[in-house]
Parts: C-alpha cells; structure tokens; sequence
C-alpha cells in the first residue's frame, strides 16, 4: 500500500532537474538578476502610482477618492508594465549574452 500516485512523481524533479537547479542553466537568468527585475518592476509601480494619484489630483476640481485611485491604479499599471517589458528584455540579452560570450581572440573587422 505504499504505492505513488502520479500526482507525487510529477512533483518530484528528475535527477536532470535536480542537476539543472543546483548548478544553473545557461538559458535561465540567475537568481540576483531576477530579483533586481523583480523589484525594478515594483518601485516603478509604486512611482506610477504616486505619479497618477498626482495627476488626478491636479486634474480634477474637486476630486473623490474613487478619481484618485484609479488615477493611482491607471499610472502603477503603466509605469509597471512598461518596465516589465525592458526588465524582460535585459534579462534574454543576459542570457543570450552569457550563452554566446564574444571571443575576444578573434581580430575585429
């Protein structure tokens, strides 16, 4: 009766994997370069947000409270996905980089 179902294999990693996470693949970005993207992404949200509440503020006569949030929502959206996007890209030319290092023997032309 101490059989394994299939749903405790699938959570076991292979020994590849295994051999995968410990040592680091070359087409996964590493972790701290992760972490920076991670928290670029949330400061800009945060700016965003402080940057569209101000917005609204100064739009609006009298603003409510619901102006200024979505105005808060709107720029934390903006600001957050438009970093996402260069954090995305810095991180494939990391990889790629590292991937494909330049041979620095070789004469440029």
């Amino acid at each position: 009766m101490d059989e394994q179902t299939p749903a405790d294999d699938a959570a076991t990693p292979a020994p590849d994997d295994e051999l995968v996470l410990r040592a680091g693949h070359p087409g996964v970005p590493t972790r701290s370069a992760v972490v920076l993207a991670v928290l670029g992404v949330v400061v800009a949200g945060i700016f965003g947000a402080l940057i569209g509440w101000g917005l609204a503020d100064v739009s609006q006569t009298d603003a409510s409270g619901a102006v200024l949030v979505v105005g808060a929502a709107v720029g934390a959206i903006v600001a957050a996905g438009g970093v996402t996007i260069v954090a995305v890209l810095v991180l494939r030319a990391m990889v790629e980089w590292r991937r494909n290092p330049p041979k620095l023997d070789e004469p440029r032309r």
